[in-house]
């Protein structure tokens, strides 16, 4: 049952680098909720229509590690740009039978040219 996790992991970076929304909808789950520094706990029509659209920023995901436990994995890759950047992040998924139901994604550092970009500073006070 792990190894069709990691496929489906595998399968849902393939369509996002391909722009395949027909197979991200078959691959995540109804209801899904998604959650990055940007987005808290949108909805998949919110996803699709707030997050999807950078699908065609990203040239690449290489998968470096998938951990699976069970419904949940932690996946860290780096993502390649178009346009020559690159970034790391780590996504905690979680599965509802074979469908990924919910994505938290935590941000890595940045680079361009293989040099280090250090983000902005935010916070709240």
């Amino acid at each position: 049952m792990a190894e069709d996790k990691a496929e489906i992991i595998l399968s849902c970076y393939r369509a996002f680098n391909e722009q395949d929304r027909e197979t991200t909808e078959r691959l995540i789950a109804q209801p899904f909720r998604f959650t990055s520094p940007y987005d808290d706990g949108i909805d998949r029509d919110a996803y699709f229509e707030r997050c999807w659209p950078n699908s065609k920023l990203i040239k690449e995901h290489i998968i470096e590690h998938i951990f699976l436990e069970g419904d949940q994995a932690f996946v860290t890759y780096r993502a390649i740009t178009h346009g020559g950047s690159e970034f790391r992040n780590t996504e905690f998924l979680t599965f509802k039978g074979n469908r990924i139901a919910s994505v938290d994604v935590y941000f890595g550092a940045s680079y361009k040219d293989g040099r280090f970009q250090p983000q902005a500073k935010g916070g709240s006070e």
